[in-house]
């Protein structure tokens, strides 16, 4: 750490991740006014890569390696992460920091013509960079033209209004999160799209054996979504799940009760897997453990490995 006074905040470089940053810097500085908190930049592999579809090129680590050599050389102090790009599993002397009152979680159509997802057509042609958001589409309809899309979410907007496409699937939250809410068509039912395992939740990463970054933390830390996300992620983790399988959560929440509903797939939507667990939110845990057993006895762990060895091939 550069002196006591000051907190080093790491991010990605696009304006999502400096938003997030931002966001984690205002909650520590509002907690610890004696603080200065300073936003590092630092660019990953999946920032530099952008001409090749994710599911091509692997997800351990593809948007935080970067960030976590600089935590552990001590040149940051923590890594702000979009909670969904973190492995379920940390290198060795990190884990996981705090997170943030989480966000809008669903998925958003954005639609070139203003068309809702009922009203897309099989002439319509729909972006996404989401295995498990194609899966789900092809099962809403199994005609759908689907193409991959990378780059940040302005990027990808104007790949869009420029004709590569006329629809794109995106996580709602980042949309919001950069003011872009007018280009939102339609906010998708969970019941159609189940979202990604902890999208919506800004997370941080930090070091192990480090009191003072952890009595930050303990400050800024939102407790009902750091238990929603522990189980989120225990079942993510169950699944032997990454960002590049059709692999799914919902988790929604009211007066300490949670209803939980996990999701597996083909890839071509043919085969669809949800399970839900109700209780308390305290047994969180538990019942995401629950659904993914009861996922399981149904053959997801089946799906997920015949796709793991397709990719591989």
């Amino acid at each position: 750490m550069k002196n006591k006074n000051t907190i080093r905040v790491g991010t990605r470089g696009s304006a999502l991740a400096l938003y997030q940053a931002n966001a984690m810097k205002e909650a520590i500085a509002t907690a610890f006014p004696e603080l200065t908190v300073e936003v590092v930049v630092i660019h990953t592999k999946g920032d530099k890569i952008l001409d090749v579809a994710l599911s091509k090129i692997g997800d351990k680590g593809l948007f935080t390696k970067e960030l976590e050599v600089a935590l552990l050389n001590n040149e940051i102090d923590m890594a702000v992460h979009s909670l969904k790009d973190l492995p379920t599993f940390f290198p060795e002397g990190l884990k996981l920091g705090a997170v943030l009152k989480r966000a809008e979680v669903r998925d958003a159509l954005v639609s070139k013509h203003g068309k809702t997802l009922e009203e897309l057509t099989t002439e319509d042609v729909i972006a996404t960079s989401s295995l498990r958001r194609r899966a789900q589409l092809l099962a809403y309809n199994p005609n759908f033209q689907i193409v991959d899309i990378r780059g940040n979410v302005n990027t990808r907007l104007a790949k869009m209004d420029n004709g590569y496409c006329d629809a794109m699937i995106m996580a709602a939250t980042g949309l919001q999160r950069l003011g872009l809410d007018d280009r939102i068509t339609q906010i998708i039912d969970p019941e159609i799209v189940v979202p990604a395992v902890s999208q919506g939740i800004i997370a941080t990463e930090t070091r192990e054996l480090d009191p003072r970054v952890d009595e930050i933390m303990n400050a800024v830390n939102h407790h009902q979504t750091m238990m929603v996300a522990l189980a989120e992620r225990a079942f993510l983790k169950s699944m032997d799940g990454g960002c590049q399988v059709p692999v799914g959560c919902y988790t929604g929440v009211e007066d300490g009760f949670i209803r939980f509903t996990g999701f597996v797939s083909t890839l071509d939507g043919n085969r669809v897997i949800r399970e839900t667990g109700n209780g308390l939110l305290s047994e969180g845990i538990h019942i995401a453990l629950e659904v993914s057993k009861k996922m399981a006895l149904q053959g997801a762990n089946e799906i997920l490995e015949q796709i793991r060895k397709n990719s591989d091939n």
